[in-house]
């Protein structure tokens, strides 16, 4: 008649056993969480830092030259560098990475070109075209060339882009920009000059 009552006692000396044993296991997965969870934010972090580098690399790259032609011929650097940003995406688009070409300019006749697909804002809508674009050796031979289309203009107007030579701050030049028709986009100057805002591009201006 004991054996019963025996039996269930030692079914009530095993439950501080089984809830040690459940308050051990959710300790150990609250922890596994907050290790995934810093390891994420470390991982994140990481990525953010590796991108606010890979900006300052391309700023660090391309602004030395950027000043050497405001000395030659008195584009500001500040819209070079901030149209290059914008153009090729900080130099990781595919006619910036593999071809060179900084500011999607579009390649004519014998051109060493390569034809590629491209976002235009036509009749009040954004549209995708294929465009011939010019293809350099070097970054700096794609800004030369960006430079010489402002000094020399376009066949049928020699002197389109001549405002944007003779602005004398980075707000008159990028809207000179807009106003030649150097993009289709109806928001380019205000997108241009955000960049060099948000990245003080405008010290390298002298």
């Amino acid at each position: 008649m004991n054996s019963p009552r025996y039996k269930k006692k030692r079914r009530q000396s095993n439950l501080p056993a089984l809830f040690a044993g459940l308050l051990i296991v959710g300790v150990a997965f609250i922890f596994s969480i907050n290790v995934l969870s810093d390891s994420s934010k470390k991982e994140e972090n990481s990525a953010q830092q590796n991108e606010q580098v890979s900006k300052e690399q391309f700023i660090d790259r391309i602004s030395p030259h950027a000043q050497e032609l405001q000395a030659s011929y008195g584009v500001l650097p500040s819209i070079i560098i901030g149209q290059g940003i914008l153009e090729s995406n900080w130099g990781q688009s595919t006619l910036a990475s593999k071809y060179n070409n900084l500011f999607g300019i579009k390649a004519y006749g014998d051109q060493k070109k390569i034809n590629l697909e491209t976002r235009e804002y036509i009749n009040e809508e954004w549209i995708v075209i294929q465009g011939d674009f010019r293809v350099y050796d070097t970054w700096e031979e794609s800004m030369d060339d960006h430079t010489r289309l402002f000094v020399n203009g376009v066949t049928w107007n020699p002197r389109l882009y001549e405002n944007v030579l003779l602005a004398t701050n980075y707000k008159e030049a990028a809207q000179a920009l807009q106003d030649a028709g150097y993009a289709t986009d109806p928001t380019y100057a205000e997108k241009v000059i955000h960049v060099i805002e948000s990245y003080d591009l405008n010290k390298y201006d002298y």
